[in-house]
């Protein structure tokens, strides 16, 4: 059973997330302040945190990136704000999705379902392989990205992009295909979702992030990853 945690100031509509997930089969907890949802975070066995940009104590882009240096528990941002900087604040701390209120209850459950099934697919892949280009490597067996003979820390979207340009180097890849295949057709964001995670990717595979030499942006189509750029 999934355990998820609700790190939300408002007592009735925690309970009421709470009421809809238990419904679905998960087990909830409830913190109705920062400093509560870090000390239960850090109890750990959490699957993941239904996280509130505004909150008394420690907020919620603090704690999302607390999390985000320790461990790739995933993170849904529930906030107020529905304003392109406070979504992609919330994005770069390492957030995986966000949900603007007032929210569909069956909406956010279903992002809820989206994203742990992204993390623990219920089938998934045989570890193994290998693929290269350069000095960057993915090795599919330990899950890791190695860029110039460093491992590097690579989430879970991150890595899946990564290796969806590594499979198809110098093809123009949609923003559509790119969204679709890394989100396993369970997006329902805004585009700009995915402009973070590519800004974040570069910042870890190029020598230049403002620059780039391997994630290069075709106007009007998407991106495209050129296997002889260098880190």
């Amino acid at each position: 059973m999934n355990r998820i945690l609700i790190i939300e100031d408002e007592r009735p509509l925690a309970e009421a997330v709470e009421f809809s997930l238990e419904k679905e089969g998960y087990e909830v907890d409830i913190a109705l302040d920062g400093d509560a949802g870090w000390r239960m975070y850090e109890g750990g066995g959490y699957d993941l945190i239904l996280l509130d940009l505004m909150l008394p104590g420690i907020d919620g882009m603090e704690i999302c990136r607390r999390i985000r240096k320790e461990s790739a528990t995933p993170v849904i941002m529930l906030t107020a704000k529905d304003s392109d900087v406070d979504t992609i604040l919330g994005l770069e701390m390492g957030a995986d999705d966000y949900v603007t209120k007032p929210f569909n209850m069956r909406e956010l459950i279903a992002r809820v379902r989206a994203v742990l099934r992204r993390v623990r697919p219920e089938e998934p892949e045989k570890p193994g392989g290998r693929l290269q280009l350069g000095d960057l490597v993915i090795d599919k067996e330990r899950h890791e990205v190695v860029v110039g003979g460093e491992v590097v820390d690579m989430p879970l979207m991150e890595y899946r992009l990564l290796e969806l340009f590594m499979r198809n180097p110098g093809k123009a890849l949609a923003r559509e295909y790119l969204l679709n295949k890394a989100w396993e057709g369970d997006f329902y964001g805004q585009t700009k979702t995915l402009d973070v995670h590519i800004r974040r990717l570069r910042e870890k595979i190029e020598k230049d992030p403002a620059n780039p030499q391997r994630i290069i942006t075709v106007r009007g189509v998407g991106y495209r990853f050129e296997a002889g750029g260098q880190v």
